[in-house]
């Protein structure tokens, strides 16, 4: 018995430190597989096979976790050379398909059929789509696991405790909170962040991955108070948008930013200036024309923050924070911007706007916007000068072809 035990004790021990010992899956041996991430860039899946008759046929299945309302995994057809033993190989090209997040997680197995038909399926393994490049620590408390590697645990800690804060505000002002575990990357700065993307915008500064709950963000030691803004944005993104997950769930861009601002707290003063400007010259974007993209020019996406800020807050103080969750919950069911708003206040966005004006001191818009499309008036009288000249030209054209011959 006791020889029995020391066997067995010893296997394990083995199988242990040998991890790629060969596997016997219903007459298919897998000697080894393996995924080695190549961060940001690929996955490299590796699969060494045999079998009594010849293999012909390998295919690799493979699902990233992240939140879904229905599982989806991809199958591939791996190109391989067939025989009785195989070696299979097939790369994830993130450039292809846009990449993922650092620490996302991919579960992965095998399809392999040999010459007399029979199917055999691996057990899944899983690989982590980690960031090997740098040297992280990690700090953990109340759900969120902060990621970092440059600078001392102080400033860790301080992000960390901004973004409780953030999560107290919003638990406070919204009524929503963490439903699942984040995971918050801080890269030592913007030029770091951008090499964790795949094609990041020059201006990219941090990143919420929704569905994963996973926030990257470039902070260095010496920009903490900036930092700690960034942090609690982020988070508001991702909090806001694990409330209204669903088939729908789809806000007006006013709203997802404007919960988002709300989370950091008071307005920054530079936004704040920028929104007093705005009033006492009457210049203010409509609410129904930053319901979509806000604008590229940096000082107009500037004031389009600051203005989705103070329509929240115009909500909140006039209505409650009961409101503004009933509101999340229409849209999460699946609503128009209007008849969201309608439904929950009794008003459109037109009819917001105008209220929201008003609490500013400010009468109607003084001029009509262009419905949030996003077109100049230039351009829209651009448009109308060619079609005059266009319709001048093919009446000149007409009335030559259709002169009388004398």
């Amino acid at each position: 018995m006791k020889k029995s035990c020391l066997l067995l004790i010893l296997i394990l021990v083995l199988l242990a430190a040998f991890p790629s010992v060969t596997l016997a899956e219903d007459g298919v041996t897998v000697i080894s597989s393996d995924a080695q991430a190549q961060f940001p860039q690929a996955i490299i899946f590796t699969l060494e096979a045999e079998a009594a008759t010849e293999i012909k046929d390998v295919d690799l299945q493979y699902r990233v976790s992240r939140s879904s309302l229905i599982p989806v995994s991809c199958r591939v057809d791996v190109d391989f050379i067939q025989g009785q033993t195989v070696t299979a190989t097939w790369t994830w090209n993130m450039l292809e398909t846009g990449g993922l997040p650092p620490g996302a997680e991919v579960e992965y197995w095998w399809l392999i059929e040999d010459a007399d038909g029979q199917r055999t399926e691996t057990s899944p393994a899983s690989v982590e789509f980690n960031d090997l490049r740098y040297d992280w620590n990690s700090l953990t408390s109340g759900g969120i696991t902060l990621f970092w590697y440059e600078g001392d645990s102080s400033f860790a800690q301080e992000l960390l405790d901004a973004a409780h804060e953030a999560l107290g505000r919003l638990a406070d002002d919204i009524g929503v909170s963490l439903e699942q575990p984040a995971r918050l990357y801080i890269y030592a700065n913007s030029s770091d962040l951008q090499g964790a993307l795949v094609y990041p915008q020059e201006w990219t500064g941090g990143v919420a991955f929704f569905d994963y709950g996973i926030i990257a963000i470039g902070i260095s030691p010496g920009d903490l108070e900036w930092g700690k803004r960034a942090i609690a944005h982020e988070l508001g993104h991702l909090v806001v948008h694990q409330a209204v997950f669903g088939p729908y769930g789809e806000l007006p861009t006013w709203l997802d930013e404007g919960l988002a601002m709300d989370a950091e707290g008071e307005l920054r003063s530079d936004l704040q200036k920028k929104l007093d400007k705005a009033v006492t010259s009457d210049t203010l974007f409509s609410v129904r024309s930053i319901s979509s993209s806000f604008p590229t020019d940096p000082d107009e996406a500037a004031l389009c923050y600051a203005e989705s800020y103070s329509v929240v807050q115009f909500l909140l103080d006039n209505y409650g924070r009961h409101k503004i969750l009933e509101l999340l919950n229409v849209f999460q069911e699946g609503s128009t911007y209007d008849d969201a708003l309608i439904e929950v206040y009794s008003f459109d966005m037109d009819g917001l706007n105008t209220a929201w004006r008003e609490g500013l001191g400010l009468g109607p818009q003084p001029t009509p916007d262009d419905g949030g499309s996003g077109i100049s008036p230039y351009f829209i009288a651009l448009n109308v000068v060619v079609a005059i000249l266009g319709a001048l030209i093919i009446y000149l054209a007409l009335r030559r072809f259709l002169r009388p011959v004398l």
